[in-house]
């Protein structure tokens, strides 16, 4: 097996690795998966991890649920490993960190404009799989966030068609909560942490979930994920508040209501409900402002492949990320360029990216590393960057995701309709 833990660790010292790697691939840095386990929740097994490494970093940590994409960003997991949830750049049997090599190369991989801003790859993506429902949760905003030391979490959603053959075992979402419903009533059900069930679903509404479309939602906005395995361009974080305490039978502990909330907070049940922005959660047009469809980029279906906005739209007048789905027939050539550094994944077929090898494994062990996730530099996504589909009769599928204003060309939440 061409094994992740073979390669030579690199820890400093970069700049020339990462160098030779974009001048070889014109722009591309080869990145190894990044698995995930989260002890609350039951795996829903749509990642294309084998069987038998679903519980790779011990059952006390619980089962992999969850793969990141060029993410700089550390799982906020109890008991983590040093490098949980950081990917790894694979270059001449060498790894180092994706956050390393930010470090080292700045703006050379994510643009001036982000690094003059950010100082790092701010955002990154995840497939997120469960066999079910997760507790209605929310993330804290940038004020809430920074008084823990943390920042805030806006996400989006896209359920990709070849990550869920399978619904599992509740493919809706409840989002926010019903108009007219009180604060009174929410500070009851936790105040009930400890009885049963909190009945706090009881005050929201649950949407049916569709493969092929997403969703766009910002901090402080409670939502209960449902089972489908979904892509998550999110912040840089890590950040959230669990307000179900009960989710198909399994007890979510009130420190994970709390984790991300100062320490004298921690039993002020009026603070806890202040968290929520309450005009957003309470919004009778709540599916209008956040849900998502697929959206040509261009007509060039003649040319043989597609390219569609899946993430768009902005929070608090801010595009905090995007992200696009690319379809390229089989045979097909074409040369993609983008205004800003991504994080790509291939969900189906094979081919070439840049004249790398580029293809949709069907199992994955825990330590193999594979050939269907990139990062593209600034440079190298402006300049373009060649898809080749090589099969003669599977299409080759490509998810990216950008960082924060890099496409203010992006449509805004509800342009679908206008299709």
């Amino acid at each position: 097996m061409n094994a992740f833990n073979n390669l030579q660790a690199v820890d400093s010292g970069v700049q020339s690795l990462v160098e030779g790697a974009l001048q070889e691939t014109g722009g591309l840095l080869r990145l190894a998966p990044c698995w995930v386990p989260r002890f609350h929740l039951q795996p829903g097994l749509r990642l294309k991890l084998h069987p038998d490494d679903v519980y790779a970093f011990g059952a006390h940590r619980g089962g992999i649920d969850e793969r990141w994409f060029s993410s700089t960003t550390e799982a906020a997991n109890e008991g983590r490993v040093h490098d949980e949830g950081l990917s790894y750049v694979v270059f001449h049997g060498k790894r180092f960190t994706l956050r390393q090599a930010v470090s080292e190369c700045g703006a050379a991989l994510v643009g001036e404009r982000l690094w003059e801003t950010y100082g790092r790859w701010p955002v990154y993506s995840k497939l997120f799989d469960n066999m079910g429902p997760i507790p209605h949760h929310m993330h804290q905003n940038e004020e809430q966030a920074a008084l823990v030391g943390q920042e805030c979490k806006p996400e989006s959603y896209y359920f990709p068609p070849q990550h869920n053959h399978v619904g599992n075992h509740f493919p809706y979402t409840f989002f926010g909560l019903e108009p007219g419903t009180t604060k009174d009533q929410v500070r009851k059900c936790l105040s009930d942490w400890n009885k049963g069930d909190n009945g706090i679903l009881d005050l929201s509404k649950a949407y049916r979930l569709k493969p092929g479309t997403g969703w766009l939602v910002g901090p402080c906005i409670l939502h209960a994920p449902g089972s489908l395995c979904t892509y998550e361009p999110q912040w840089g974080s890590d950040v959230y508040g669990m307000y179900q305490n009960l989710v198909e039978g399994r007890f979510i502990p009130w420190n994970l209501l709390v984790k991300d909330m100062p320490q004298e907070k921690h039993q002020d049940l009026d603070y806890i409900v202040e968290q929520l922005d309450w005009d957003a959660n309470l919004d009778p047009s709540f599916k209008d402002n956040h849900y998502l469809e697929p959206i040509p980029v261009a007509d060039t279906s003649s040319e043989g492949y597609l390219d569609r906005w899946i993430v768009y739209g902005k929070i608090r007048s801010k595009q905090y990320f995007t992200a696009k789905e690319l379809t390229v027939d089989p045979g097909v050539r074409c040369r993609i360029t983008d205004q800003g550094a991504y994080g790509l994944v291939c969900t189906q077929g094979q081919g070439t990216i840049n004249g790398q090898p580029l293809n949709s494994p069907k199992m994955i062990r825990f330590q193999e590393l594979t050939e269907d996730e990139y990062f593209c530099a600034e440079q190298g996504a402006k300049q373009g960057v060649v898809f080749v589909n090589t099969s003669s009769t599977e299409p080759l599928v490509c998810l990216r995701y950008f960082g924060p204003e890099a496409h203010p060309e992006a449509p805004q939440i509800g342009a679908y309709q206008q299709l």
